[in-house]
């Protein structure tokens, strides 16, 4: 058993969730510390031009990108101060990065961090770059996260889906005797997000309190859900911003309250429509991800899957970490040479393993 920090700083770019978990690889242990690091409003001002403008210069870019390493080292740092855990205790940290763009038709991802001064700030080895291979092999590069979705399923029962919902959303549907299934829906938060961010400033739609005032236009969903996305079977991954031209061109004369429910109403249009590429009805839906935290998304959930539907602390895991954990777990099996995705989750030509070793 190995004791591994995972990083995760996904497309909210709020900040780096810093998870520890002991792995072989296969079983999991000891996954109750963790730590949440927020990315300064100047800093994630700046990741958000890079992500949403694109036309950064190159100094700008690796700016950004020593500042967010430098995020990740403290987010380290903290938690093991946090948790009381010696540095020498810890084999690996699992280092995603930040991604600013993801393009799988064209075999191309880009997450941004230096994971060489990661390890030189914390003293620990590190595995980054883990989607490059499976493109490379073939695959979409995403998601990742199903290997670890099955190792925490046992305790559930099946047929059964994990949901996350980040920016993107994506889904792993696990049943016995059957390779897991997994892909992303859609949209999860990121839409929602940009879309109160340019009309309120905050930083997105606390509780969904402004989408449970708004007025859902049918005809709207209706051309946002006829994305051909949606009739395009799985493996298949989505960039960040797939959606946001469409968005942005339907909803230009629509209200702040009416805009968050059309796109709330979206993530969860997308995940209905996923079921169509299920084998059977799952009993049961696990939900992890900051859209949980939407109250809105959550009864459009629970309406429109029949109430199977639980946030994944009911398996005893922080909803909140799920990922950063995951990217532990992913460094241990990469570590080992283990595979980290499957012709079923990625598209991949052969089970590959991932990652790129980085000592300190």
């Amino acid at each position: 058993m190995l004791n591994a920090i995972g990083l995760m700083s996904g497309t909210s770019m709020d900040g780096v969730d810093a998870a520890l978990i002991k792995s072989d690889g296969t079983r999991i242990e000891d996954t109750r510390k963790d730590f949440f690091a927020p990315y300064s409003p100047e800093l994630r001002k700046r990741l958000r031009a890079i992500v949403l403008k694109g036309n950064i210069s190159k100094i700008e870019l690796l700016r950004v990108e020593k500042e967010i390493t430098v995020a990740h080292a403290g987010a380290v740092n903290a938690l093991l101060t946090k948790s009381g855990v010696k540095k020498s205790k810890v084999d690996l940290i699992g280092f995603h990065g930040q991604t600013i763009a993801h393009f799988p038709g064209e075999g191309a991802t880009w997450q941004i961090g230096n994971p060489s001064l990661l390890a030189e700030l914390t003293g620990i080895d590190v595995i980054s770059d883990f989607r490059r291979h499976d493109m490379a092999a073939g695959g979409q590069g995403a998601p990742l996260v199903p290997f670890f979705h099955a190792a925490i399923a046992s305790k559930a029962g099946e047929p059964i889906v994990m949901l996350n919902i980040g920016g993107v959303a994506n889904v792993t549907y696990i049943e016995k005797n059957l390779p897991v299934i997994a892909f992303d829906t859609g949209p999860g938060c990121a839409l929602l997000d940009d879309w109160i961010f340019k009309h309120s400033g905050k930083h997105f739609d606390e509780d969904g309190g402004i989408a449970v005032d708004g007025k859902v236009n049918k005809e709207l969903l209706k051309k946002l859900l006829s994305d051909p996305y949606f009739h395009k079977k799985p493996p298949k991954s989505l960039d960040r911003q797939h959606f946001s031209y469409l968005a942005a061109d339907l909803l230009k004369s629509v209200s702040l309250k009416n805009g968050a429910a059309i796109l709330a109403a979206l993530t969860v249009g997308a995940v209905v429509k996923s079921c169509e590429f299920f084998p059977k009805e799952p009993k049961k839906w696990f939900i992890c991800g900051g859209g949980r935290h939407n109250e809105t998304i959550m009864s459009g959930l629970k309406k429109n899957l029949k109430g199977k539907v639980e946030k994944i602390e009911a398996l005893g895991f922080n909803g909140d970490m799920l990922e950063a954990l995951a990217f532990g777990f992913l460094a241990v099996r990469s570590h080992l040479g283990m595979p980290i995705s499957l012709p079923e989750t990625t598209g991949v030509r052969r089970p590959v393993t991932g990652g790129a070793f980085y000592r300190a």
